[in-house]
């Protein structure tokens, strides 16, 4: 048995056409639904009144994905949206990797900056997290010095995970983008 596949869609679709679309996308699922193996779908568009729809499917392996691609099913739901939807791009994954990277044959017209190298962001989070360490660290010996490891690790985990992720990483982030994107 094989690893489980994702298929990634783009369609172009007729924006006057939306509410067929959305039937359309709809029948697929539940027929998907009904091929053992299926792991989920899901359609989403840049805006609404873009062109381009995204599909993403996941079967279990490649021999569930190949039976509802080669199914009756499949091609009769395909045809019934015959010259109303054009495929303009399919890839196939088998992990995660690589989803994250930018596509090559695909020109991105408001791509979002890639993200800086993994040293670069391992050392700004060193850079808060030593210093909040150290400081959540040194008030918990002070005032709950008393309390067994576990609870005193979970209180200062607790406060430390928040004010790292929407406090003081997004305010280094900010004032060190010059070099995280150099």
């Amino acid at each position: 048995m094989s690893a489980p596949v994702t298929v990634s869609v783009t369609r172009h679709v007729d924006p006057s056409h939306t509410a067929q679309m959305l039937a359309w996308m709809q029948a697929g699922t539940s027929m998907a639904e009904k091929f053992d193996g299926f792991l989920g779908s899901g359609w989403v568009r840049p805006s609404t009144d873009s062109a381009d729809w995204h599909m993403l499917y996941r079967f279990a392996d490649a021999e569930s994905l190949a039976a509802w691609e080669a199914s009756p099913q499949r091609a009769w739901w395909l045809e019934a949206a015959a010259g109303d939807v054009v495929e303009s791009r399919r890839e196939r994954r088998t992990g995660i990797e690589g989803w994250f990277d930018e596509p090559a044959s695909v020109e991105l017209l408001s791509a979002a900056p890639a993200a800086p190298p993994r040293w670069k962001q391992m050392i700004v989070i060193y850079m808060v997290f030593l210093p909040l360490s150290l400081t959540a660290n040194l008030v918990a010996s002070r005032s709950i010095a008393d309390w067994a490891i576990v609870p005193r690790v979970v209180l200062v985990t607790t406060i430390m995970t928040p004010l790292m992720t929407y406090v003081f990483l997004p305010w280094v982030t900010r004032r060190m983008g010059w070099w995280l994107h150099r």
